[in-house]
């Protein structure tokens, strides 16, 4: 811990942080490893931390995630706060904690914040004992988070769903800047958790006047190459 700048133990950061593959969607975690007397074991969360005390929470969620994954001039948006006063009481997640902030945890209330980015931006790590990872939502599910990460996650994806409604061109944050309407389609029902009919999905990009078709097909692909489409901004 910085002696000029104690960190705060009852505020934290927790950053979900969305990508796409091209045919799943993705988020992106920590796996940690910690020595205890039992001996080591792997662990997976949230990017987050707790904060300073001197630290404004957008400054934090950035920091935070620059740290841990090492991506920098990511737009995050708050959508979320956690107080649950259960949210702490696994002991191994207290002490991996304690451990890597060196200071005594008390309850902690997390701010969450979410992001969209594209899945081929370069993620690197000061720490030895963490790694980040991509993983599938849908592997996600089923995994024992730390904390509460997994309520955390399960709501970023609800934010972005009624997100995408309202403001549907932050899905091509998802995208290449070139993609196939089968991609585009196959982004939507990750998002929406759900098939959608392909009518209507065709009728519902219509209506997006910023996509720009194309004089370009898919190349090296083993079936018929689809057009290409991208985002314009207007």
């Amino acid at each position: 811990m910085s002696e000029t700048r104690p960190y705060n133990p009852y505020v934290s950061i927790d950053c979900v942080v969305f990508g796409f593959d091209g045919k799943n969607l993705k988020v992106l975690l920590i796996k940690r490893h910690i020595d205890e007397n039992t001996g080591e074991y792997n662990d997976v969360k949230l990017p987050g931390s707790i904060i300073y005390m001197d630290e404004d929470l957008d400054e934090a969620a950035t920091r935070v995630l620059a740290e841990l994954t090492g991506l920098k001039n990511i737009p995050l948006s708050q959508f979320y706060s956690f107080g649950n006063p259960l949210r702490t009481s696994n002991p191994r997640d207290i002490l991996w904690l304690e451990r890597t902030m060196k200071t005594k945890i008390e309850r902690i209330v997390t701010i969450g914040y979410v992001a969209l980015i594209k899945i081929n931006r370069k993620i690197t790590l000061n720490s030895k004992n963490t790694s980040a990872e991509w993983y599938d939502v849908d592997e996600v599910q089923n995994m024992n988070l730390a904390m509460d990460h997994n309520l955390i996650v399960q709501k970023g994806l609800d934010h972005i769903k009624h997100w995408l409604t309202v403001e549907p061109h932050m899905m091509f944050k998802l995208l290449p800047h070139k993609f196939t309407l089968s991609q585009l389609r196959l982004l939507y029902d990750e998002i929406n958790r759900k098939k959608s009919d392909v009518r209507n999905f065709q009728k519902k990009i219509n209506q997006w006047h910023n996509l720009v078709v194309l004089d370009e097909f898919e190349k090296g692909v083993p079936h018929r190459a689809g057009r290409l489409y991208k985002y314009q901004k207007k």
